[in-house]
């Protein structure tokens, strides 16, 4: 299976960030992303993370450690060369960088933190035969709120109840608009 997120910005200890998401502290926040992901995530799982995984390094890098699956970080702000360096130490951290392309099942997927305008508003042509940009980055929590500019969708936590979204649940999503 292969599972999408972003922007979990774990130990961010700043009350925009877990207070927004509804929660009463970083560690109640915290808690959630760990339950909601290694519920889901079996060990041979592929999980893109699209950019600022975390914060407070020391704290976070022993709840990274401890997430199932194969992890694929994209880059995002947050995203330090230090971050870089603890993420590299992780048993589970299997790719690290600012941009991929993945293909499943005939989709063609650019994984990227920022929005990224990948189509010439191709919207005459099957899902199957367009670049569909899969984003985090701006916390929204509307999957679809840069649709207007191309084939962009968010899978931020905050778009997805602070959970993972599958590959598949992405197709389903986009076919159905």
């Amino acid at each position: 299976m292969i599972w999408i997120t972003s922007d979990l910005h774990l130990n961010h200890d700043r009350p925009f960030i877990w207070q927004a998401r509804g929660f009463d502290s970083v560690y109640d926040m915290n808690d959630a992303i760990i339950r909601n992901w290694n519920s889901v995530v079996r060990p041979n799982d592929d999980v893109y993370v699209l950019g600022d995984l975390m914060l407070n390094n020391n704290d976070a890098i022993k709840i990274i450690k401890n997430l199932k699956g194969n992890i694929h970080i994209i880059l995002g702000n947050h995203d330090t060369d230090e971050r870089v360096r603890l993420y590299n130490s992780c048993w589970n951290v299997v790719e690290i960088c600012y941009a991929t392309i993945i293909k499943y099942n005939g989709y063609h997927f650019y994984l990227s933190h920022y929005p990224t305008i990948c189509s010439n508003h191709d919207d005459d042509k099957p899902l199957r035969k367009r670049i569909i940009n899969l984003c985090g980055h701006t916390h929204t929590t509307d999957r679809f709120i840069d649709m207007d500019k191309g084939l962009i969708y968010h899978v931020e936590l905050d778009a997805h109840d602070m959970k993972l979204v599958s590959i598949d649940e992405i197709i389903k999503d986009l076919e159905s608009c």
